[in-house]
Formats: C-alpha cells, structure tokens, sequence
C-alpha cells in the first residue's frame, strides 16, 4: 500500500474519532432529554434525595400556581423558535420578574417557589420556558448563550406587549443564573432596574469540566470534544458568553443567592461571580442549602434579603422615573 493511503487512512481515522467524541458529548450535554409521557396533574419534582425533603412544599408550589389565574404568553426567537411561558399578575404596575430556570428544567418545576416569593416581594411574574424546555420549541440546550438571547427577547415582550414602562427584575437559577448574568453584561433597555442570580456558575468550561472530573473523566482532554460538538451539532459557541465576565460590564443592581451546602455548583462560584460584578451587589448565602433550593430551606431569610435589596433599588427607581418620561433608571 503507498504511503499516502496510510496517511489518508490515518487521518480519516483520528478524523472519525473527533466527530464521534465530539457528537457523543454534544449528545449527553446540549441534545434535548427525552421527556416521559406524565399522567394528567403529575408534578415533576427534581431527581436526587436533596429535593425529596422539599417534595411537600414544591407539589404545593405547583398545584396552587395551576389554580392561579395567569396568561399562557409566547415570543419567536432569533432562530424561528416558539418559546411559551406564564404570566401571573398579582399587581398592577408592579415590577416584572423574567424568571428563567435550570439546565433540563422547566419554568413549573424550577420557578413555581417564585411566583409566591415574587408576590410577597411585591411583583408579578413572568414564567417562561426556555428553548428545548417545557412546551417551548427546540432540540438544543446551549448553557445560556441562545438563552441570552431569548431572555432578551422576553424583555422585547414584557416593554412592547404589557407595559413600556414596566420595571423589569431577571431573576435566574443555575443556568438561569448564568443567563441573567450573560444578559446584564449587554446593552439593555432603561426598563431593567435588577437581577437574582440564585447558584449561578462561573462559566460554562467551569462547571461542565468540574462535572466531567467527577465522572473520573480527563476534563482538560474533553472540554475541547464538547466544545466541538456544541459548534458542529448545535451551531453555537460554548465560550461566547461567561456570566463571570458579563457581569464586569453589568450596571444593573444584582443579588446573588447560594446554599452553603450546593455539591452541584459550588458556593464559591456565586463568591467570584460576586467580587467580579461591577454593579450594585448583594451576596447571601444560605446554610445548609443544596444546589436550587435555598430559599424552600429559608423562606424567611431568603424574602427579607430580597426584599430589602428590591425595595432600595424600586425606591431609586421611583425616584429617577418622577424626573424624566418615559420612565428610566440607569
């Protein structure tokens, strides 16, 4: 055989090893799970023993969000998606929380707490599913970089669709906080007067390489392999976005919420992205709260650090607003 068909068959050889890994780590991270066919009024509570302590309390949470009365909403995005959420409102002209959920999550399961925190806090909320999620369009989770972008598109809605003038609060857990946080680093509309990151990660090379390393895997060998694949299957680049550098650009008034116990995105995580954020800011850490569930562990702390850090910021807000129409902030 001449040598220039061993090369080739060489080559086509390490090439067919890329595209497999590659497609193998896009598949088990970006690809869409295949969601079970639920019986009617089924309330899906998070897989792992953390959240069975809470199952009470989140089936509550559900089932009393269900008999709310509430708006089925939907918005197209960049890419031609059909994105759906709810929108509850409790008050008049109060302030509007986005609230975007976790990594193969859905708006229900992750956000129902918040549609009652929320309301205790004086807002109306706006529960949407992200792409790939829920009963949203998509076949592609992409760790909150089209997410930001859809979240921007939300904001498009909440100003053209319900109110121009509304006040707008991004409130995010996990991914959802790392989407928050891509978003307030962007040039945004005068509308957005806050932002809840609740356990938020770094970046995404931070938290997936931190998973990979707990599978007794080599991280450093495969980020690139799931880099690769985000590029060639789901046609978006992984590192575009960092919440840990969005938020060195941010101007809008950001409290960061964290369990002391979360062993999925670890504390110290929301600590960085907190020293890193140039805006306003406020850390709490909630003890002996695993990953997502600070506030079902401390309602009563987790409300009035919220609270408080709202009230300040709608205070400012008010205040700005009386001085120039259409109402602005920043």
């Amino acid at each position: 055989m001449d040598i220039e068909w061993i090369i080739l068959i060489c080559v086509l050889s390490v090439l067919s090893v890329v595209l497999i890994t590659s497609y193998i780590c896009f598949f088990r991270i970006f690809k869409k799970p295949k969601v079970k066919k639920r019986e009617e009024g089924y309330v899906e509570i998070p897989d792992g023993e953390i959240y069975e302590a809470h199952r009470e309390q989140i089936t509550e949470w559900v089932l009393e969000s269900r008999a709310m009365p509430y708006r089925e909403v939907e918005i197209k995005s960049f890419d031609g998606l059909t994105l759906r959420g709810r929108y509850f409102e409790h008050f008049k002209g109060a302030p509007i929380e986005i609230m975007m959920h976790g990594y193969q999550g859905n708006a229900e399961r992750d956000m129902s707490g918040g549609i009652f925190r929320s309301r205790d806090c004086g807002h109306n909320a706006l529960l949407v599913n992200h792409r790939a999620s829920g009963n949203s369009d998509g076949k592609v989770i992409t760790f909150g970089i089209n997410e930001s972008r859809d979240c921007l598109a939300w904001i498009d809605f909440v100003v053209k669709k319900i109110d121009p003038d509304a006040r707008i609060i991004l409130t995010g857990i996990s991914m959802g906080a790392a989407t928050v946080m891509n978003v307030s680093g962007m040039e945004l509309p005068k509308n957005i007067i806050g932002v809840l990151a609740d356990c938020g990660y770094t970046s995404n090379e931070d938290i997936i390489k931190k998973v990979i390393r707990e599978m007794h895997l080599p991280a450093n060998i495969l980020y690139p392999f799931a880099r690769l694949g985000a590029r060639i299957f789901g046609r978006f680049n992984l590192d575009e976005f960092a919440p840990i550098e969005q938020v060195k650009k941010s101007k809008v008034p950001t409290i960061f919420f964290h369990g002391d116990n979360d062993d999925f995105v670890p504390h110290y995580m929301s600590e960085q992205n907190f020293e890193a954020c140039a805006a306003k800011k406020k850390l709490v850490i909630v003890k002996g709260a695993g990953h997502g569930i600070a506030y079902p562990v401390d309602k009563e702390y987790y409300l009035k650090e919220a609270k408080e850090f709202f009230e300040a910021i709608e205070n400012k807000a008010y205040q700005k607003a009386s001085l120039s129409s259409p109402f602005s902030y920043i």
